[in-house]
């Protein structure tokens, strides 16, 4: 393993250690914004630095890699993972049941581990579809957080669950043209080449 890798393998599991074991984890989801928009990614994103460090000839890599046919499998698995980590209840539960709470942590590690491979497998069109999906379903949530008259988890309070709405949201629409503009830029690139 190069030195790179090394380091890439160190970080990827010392964040969730450090997200789960220091007073960062209190810090974190004291709010429901941090929660969501901070500790989901960071765990995600310590999934993808673990499967950047392990060579691409590892067995696990060439077993998911026969399960992943155009990275479907990937994504539906982390689609899955994002819809369940948005449900109200499952934020509550996280904060009170240890059980729960490492659930959420292994499913969100073990979505940002299958993210990076089955994003290159997809193409355009598998991409728009799971976007297609994932993000009508955030900005869902994100209205229904905004809209619900009452608070729709018991640890957060209202005016932090509708800030979060509108910042789901806004990150879904971010997300959205941020991936059109390269998809339209990346057709140029390849018509000018023709």
């Amino acid at each position: 393993m190069t030195r790179r890798a090394t380091l890439r393998l160190l970080l990827a599991l010392s964040v969730p250690a450090v997200l789960a074991f220091t007073p960062l984890r209190a810090l974190l989801e004291a709010g429901m914004r941090a929660h969501m928009l901070v500790q989901y990614p960071l765990l995600m994103l310590a999934g993808a630095l673990a499967v950047s460090a392990a060579p691409a000839q590892a067995p696990t890599a060439r077993a998911f890699a026969r399960c992943n046919a155009l990275g479907i499998g990937g994504l539906t698995l982390v689609a899955a993972v994002l819809a369940v980590a948005m449900i109200p209840r499952v934020l509550d539960l996280a904060l009170v049941d240890a059980r729960i709470e490492a659930l959420k942590f292994a499913a969100l590690v073990v979505a940002g581990a299958a993210l990076p491979a089955s994003w290159r497998a997809a193409g355009a069109v598998v991409q728009a579809f799971f976007l297609g999906s994932v993000l009508p379903m955030t900005v869902a949530v994100g209205s229904i957080y905004i809209d619900a008259p009452v608070r729709l988890c018991n640890a957060y309070l209202l005016d932090e669950q509708q800030r979060l709405g509108a910042e789901l949201i806004a990150v879904a629409a971010v997300c959205g043209a941020a991936w059109l503009t390269l998809a339209l830029y990346r057709h140029a690139g390849r018509d000018a080449a023709d």
